[in-house]
C-alpha cells in the first residue's frame, strides 16, 4: 500500500506544486490533486479580502533630496551617463514645452507633453541594450531621444512633413525607428501589449539574446489584450519586460475609479509575473529594476512586471484639461517637490558634477537646439499626395491604382482649391 501511494503520488496532476503545513501530517492522497493551484484544503468558510495583504512596498534609491539611502543600492553609474540621463530629460521637457505651444499656435494638429514622467524614460532606456526592441505606447518619447532620435525628427513627425519618416501618415507624437529598435506607436491603447509578447515570443524561439520592453499606462491595463499579453508571456516563457507607467490618471480617470487592488503590480503573481514596484520618479530605482529584469529575462527566458509609480504633470493632451478633474494645488505638489528632473540634479550637485552655471548654458543650448529643429520642420514641405496610396502592398492592387489616378485627375482640375504649394512635387 505504501507503494501505491507513492506511485499515486508521483503521478499526480500537472500543475500543483504541494506545500505542507507546520504541523500537520496530511498524507498526500488527502491533499487537493486539482492541477492549475498550489493549494491546500481548508475546512473555513472564508472569503479572501482585497485589502488583507499590505501593499507592494514601492523600491527606490534616492530620496527627494537626492541624497542615495542604502550604499549598496547605488547603480554607481558614472559621471557621463548621469549627465546623459539629466540633459536627455531637460532636452525632452524643453521640447515638450516648444511643441505644446506650437500647437497652442495652431501650427500643428495635436500634442502629448511628458511632464513629471521624464524619469521612467530615461532610467529604463539607459537599463537596456541597444538591441532590445521596444514597443511603447504613446508617452515614452524619452527611451527614443536616449538612444540617439534626433531632434529633426521627432520635429518632422509632428509636422507630417517630407522628412518625416512615416511620410506624414500619422498623427503627431506617434514615433517609430527600426533602427533603433522602437516600434512605431499605435493609437489604440494596449494592442502592443500581445504583439510585444508574439515579437519576444519570436526572439526566444530564435535565440538572440535579445530582451523586449512592452511600456503602457495603468488604464491600459484594464484592457483585455493586457490579460492576453500577460498570460501568454507567462506560459509561453517570454524573455519580455512589461513596463507600467502608473502616473495617477488615464486621461480623466483617477486610479481610484480606475481599479479596486492594489495598483498593477499586485496582478504580476496571479499571471505568474516577478513583479516589482519602483519609484518611478527616482531614475536611479528604475535603471535598478529594469537592468535587473532584463537580465534576467534573457537569460532565464521569464516575464517580468515593474511598475513605476509617477505623476502626469502635464495634461493628458492638447485635447485634455486636467482642471476639470484634478486641483492646481496637487499638479504643483508634484511639480515642485517630487519632480524626477530636480531629484537627479540634487543628486548630480551633491556629487559637485552640476551647478547653476552649467545649468542656464544647458538651458539655453538646448533650448536652441530644439528651436533650430522646430524651425526647420515649419520650412519642409507636406509629402506627397501620392504617397497616400503606398506602402501598403508590395505591388499596388488595381483598386489603389484607380484611386490614385482619380486623385491626380481631381487635383489637376480643381488643384486651385488645395494649398499644393506646401506638398512636395
Amino acid at each position: 500500500m505504501a507503494a501505491l501511494r507513492a506511485l499515486r503520488w508521483r503521478r499526480r496532476l500537472p500543475g500543483l506544486v504541494p506545500r505542507r503545513l507546520l504541523g500537520t501530517a496530511e498524507s498526500p492522497e488527502e491533499r487537493p490533486q486539482f492541477p492549475g493551484a498550489s493549494a491546500e484544503f481548508a475546512e473555513r468558510l472564508e472569503f479572501i479580502q482585497p485589502n488583507v495583504l499590505a501593499g507592494i512596498p514601492v523600491y527606490r534609491v534616492m530620496d527627494r533630496q537626492g541624497h542615495v539611502l542604502r550604499p549598496s543600492e547605488d547603480p554607481q553609474l558614472p559621471k557621463e551617463q548621469v549627465l546623459k540621463l539629466y540633459k536627455t530629460m531637460t532636452l525632452l521637457n524643453t521640447m515638450d514645452r516648444i511643441l505644446y505651444e506650437s500647437q497652442r499656435q495652431g501650427r500643428i494638429s495635436f500634442y502629448m507633453t511628458n511632464y513629471g514622467e521624464e524619469g521612467t524614460h530615461v532610467g529604463s532606456a539607459a537599463a537596456l541594450e541597444a538591441s532590445d526592441l521596444v514597443f511603447g505606447q504613446y508617452r515614452e518619447a524619452g527611451v527614443l531621444l536616449y538612444r540617439g532620435y534626433p531632434l529633426e525628427l521627432f520635429m518632422a513627425q509632428c509636422y507630417g512633413n517630407a522628412s518625416d519618416p512615416g511620410k506624414g501618415r500619422q498623427m503627431p507624437v506617434h514615433y517609430g525607428c527600426p533602427e533603433r529598435h522602437f516600434v512605431t506607436i499605435s493609437s489604440p491603447l494596449a494592442t502592443q501589449i500581445p504583439q510585444a509578447v508574439g515579437a519576444a515570443y519570436a526572439i526566444k524561439r530564435a535565440d538572440a539574446s535579445r530582451a523586449v520592453v512592452c511600456y503602457f499606462g495603468e488604464g491600459a491595463a484594464s484592457e483585455g489584450d493586457a490579460h492576453a499579453g500577460f498570460n501568454f508571456a507567462a506560459t509561453l516563457e517570454c524573455p519580455i519586460v512589461f513596463f507600467c507607467r502608473n502616473n495617477g490618471y488615464a486621461i480623466s480617470t483617477p486610479t481610484s475609479e480606475q481599479y479596486r487592488g492594489d495598483g498593477i503590480a499586485a496582478r504580476g503573481p496571479g499571471y505568474g509575473l516577478l513583479s516589482i514596484r519602483v519609484d518611478g520618479n527616482d531614475v536611479f530605482a528604475v535603471y535598478n529594476a529594469t537592468r535587473e529584469a532584463r537580465r534576467r529575462a534573457v537569460a532565464e527566458n521569464q516575464p517580468f512586471l515593474i511598475e513605476a509609480m509617477t505623476y502626469r504633470i502635464g495634461h493628458h493632451s492638447t485635447s485634455d484639461d486636467s482642471s476639470a478633474y484634478r486641483s492646481v494645488d496637487e499638479v504643483n505638489y508634484w511639480d515642485k517637490q517630487d519632480h524626477p528632473i530636480s531629484r537627479l540634479r540634487h543628486y548630480m550637485a551633491n556629487r559637485g558634477w552640476w551647478d547653476e552655471e552649467e545649468e542656464k548654458g544647458w538651458r539655453k543650448s538646448s533650448r536652441k537646439m530644439v528651436l533650430e529643429a522646430f524651425e526647420q520642420a515649419e520650412r519642409e514641405p507636406k509629402p506627397p499626395p501620392h504617397l497616400l496610396f503606398s506602402d501598403v502592398y508590395l505591388e499596388m492592387p488595381p483598386r489603389l491604382r484607380r484611386q490614385c489616378a482619380e486623385l491626380e485627375r481631381h487635383l489637376e482640375t480643381y488643384g486651385e482649391h488645395y494649398p499644393l504649394q506646401q506638398f512636395q512635387k
